[in-house]
């Protein structure tokens, strides 16, 4: 079936690594994070991957035409912002019969093939995966009764308006029907399309434990590395001590935890925790690095200490310097 990837936004949460590259062709260990989110599907179920995107378009399309893909791949462009449900819509021509679809940054354990066994059985014209969280005030609620069915679906509600713990995990299985009720032009799924496919029961929900991350800021982007680093979510590279490598990463001399070191990284006697270093950076002696993102051909001198922040590609950060949370350069 087709899988059809929304990847619109500008990744603005993960600036400055954003400035320079769409967020869908971040590297997550051996792949783009576009990668790890299409490869969540089973392969033998994928024959078009359809990226609805609009920022940088072209280095997506640049990207997949240069290596040996799977499946094909069709990037349908917007030329404004269209909100979750105008992108898909923007996609009305080119998808047909029964279809899966994901938000861009979604890290999960769901299982695509079960889910479209429940859609299969269920009918309906929906199906979408469901997280149960906590406070579900910041995602949209479903309503589900004991036959799988959406009876109801509220996006973020105020505290009073909360009828349950399970949340859209932005993971679905579409039929073709879907576009006929959606508008024309800008609008979102979550507000103009699924409250009304609830009320007509045509939406079914499922249920998944495991691991579900929206990578798209700098603590979830940690976060979701690390899960795929424990699920093995690469075909090359290395697991040592909980950190993926590269296999053409330098070993270091300090200790590395829970982070992923690119190819031709060089980290002298220091502690980099929770951290993701791209390719060809520089880690000096005596630094501590934990929960930042370094960004490719970066130097970051000796006795340095950066928390939570996102360095820009080709930085250089003098010996000495101390950031916490903020990006680098400075904004």
């Amino acid at each position: 079936m087709q899988v059809v990837v929304l990847a619109g936004g500008i990744g603005s949460r993960l600036r400055p690594w954003t400035n320079s590259i769409p967020k869908p062709l971040l590297p997550m260990l051996d792949r783009t994070l576009l990668e790890q989110v299409i490869y969540s599907v089973p392969t033998e179920l994928v024959d078009e991957v359809i990226v609805a995107g609009g920022y940088k378009v072209e280095m997506i399309k640049s990207y997949f035409d240069s290596i040996d893909c799977d499946f094909d791949v069709t990037i349908v462009n917007e030329t404004e912002p269209l909100g979750t449900g105008g992108a898909l819509g923007n996609c009305r021509d080119v998808v047909s019969g029964t279809f899966a679809c994901f938000n861009g940054d979604i890290i999960s354990s769901l299982d695509v093939g079960e889910l479209l066994a429940l859609h299969k059985s269920n009918g309906g014209i929906g199906s979408l995966g469901l997280w149960q969280v906590d406070d579900p005030t910041r995602f949209g609620i479903v309503g589900l009764d004991k036959k799988n069915k959406i009876t109801k679906f509220k996006e973020k509600p105020k505290p009073t308006e909360v009828f349950s713990n399970l949340i859209n995990a932005g993971s679905y299985i579409f039929e073709q029907d879907i576009f006929d009720f959606m508008p024309q032009g800008k609008h979102s799924l979550e507000r103009d399309v699924f409250p009304k496919l609830a009320e007509h029961q045509q939406l079914n929900g499922m249920q998944f434990t495991g691991y579900f991350i929206d990578a798209g800021t700098r603590q979830s982007w940690s976060n979701a590395v690390v899960r795929c680093i424990k699920e093995s979510r690469f075909t090359d590279g290395t697991n040592q001590n909980d950190s993926w490598f590269s296999k053409m990463a330098n070993y270091p001399v300090g200790d590395v935890s829970e982070s992923m070191i690119e190819a031709h990284v060089v980290i002298g006697d220091s502690s980099i925790t929770k951290s993701t270093i791209l390719s060809k950076s520089t880690i000096g002696n005596s630094c501590t690095i934990s929960g930042s993102l370094i960004g490719e051909k970066c130097h970051i001198g000796d006795n340095c200490t950066l928390k939570n922040v996102i360095v820009s590609r080709d930085s250089i950060i003098p010996k000495g310097t101390e950031l916490i949370d903020c990006t680098w350069p400075i904004e």
